[in-house]
Parts: C-alpha cells; sequence; structure tokens
C-alpha cells in the first residue's frame, strides 16, 4: 500500500468515525477548523524542519510528490485523522456531555458561576 493510498484510508475512516459512529460532528464545527488550524502550523513547522534538513526522508514512489513546507500532502492527511481521531474520541466519552452537564465542543455549557469562581454553581436545597 502506498503512503497516499494509506492517508485516504485513513482521512476517509475517521470522518466516517466522526459523523456517523460518534456522531461528534466535529468537522462541521468553528471550534474544530480553529484547533486545527494551530496544530496543522506546528505540524507543518516541525515536520517541514525535519523534512527540509533531510533527518526525515519519504520514499519517492510511495507519494505523490505534492508537498507543503518540504512535508508531503499524505503527512497532513494523517495529522489530520490521527487529530480528527483523537478529539473525536474525547468528545464522545466525556462524561459531561453523555450527562448534560459541563463543557465540550458539542455539548451544553456549565452554569455561570460568581465573580471570581469559574464553574461554582449553587446546590439547591
Amino acid at each position: 500500500m502506498t503512503y497516499t493510498l494509506g492517508a485516504l484510508l485513513a482521512v476517509g475512516a475517521v470522518l466516517v468515525l466522526d459523523t456517523l459512529l460518534l456522531r461528534t460532528r466535529l468537522v462541521r464545527t468553528r471550534q474544530w477548523w480553529t484547533a486545527y488550524a494551530v496544530v496543522a502550523a506546528f505540524q507543518l513547522l516541525t515536520n517541514g524542519w525535519l523534512a527540509g534538513r533531510g533527518i526525515v526522508t519519504y520514499d519517492p514512489r510511495a507519494v505523490i510528490g505534492v508537498r507543503v513546507a518540504f512535508v508531503p500532502v499524505e503527512d497532513l492527511a494523517f495529522g489530520f485523522a490521527l487529530v480528527l481521531a483523537t478529539c473525536a474520541l474525547w468528545v464522545w466519552q466525556d462524561p459531561a456531555r453523555v450527562s448534560g452537564a459541563g463543557h465540550s465542543l458539542t455539548g451544553p455549557r456549565r452554569p455561570p458561576g460568581r465573580p471570581g469562581k469559574p464553574g461554582f454553581a449553587r446546590r439547591r436545597r
């Protein structure tokens, strides 16, 4: 299997995981794309430095040859799949999201707290 095919399969699988299986639908939120932009910038910085200096090399027969900052697009696709899978599983398993309390990318927010006490909510008796 080529790196390109693996990257395409990984992205497809994680999109199915996010939208259909876990139903977190992170790719439909502005928060996800903002967070991913930060991750991608650091991925390009780090991987670009490693690949640009020849510390990491890629077999030209396994990639299509399109690069961004010395990084094959397949590497960016794998990074996208890994980060989205991790975030989707994190949001999905969040007990606060399931119970309706707490905060997550797709769940409700906590009730407002007192000034100086974020997240504080008085118990009713």
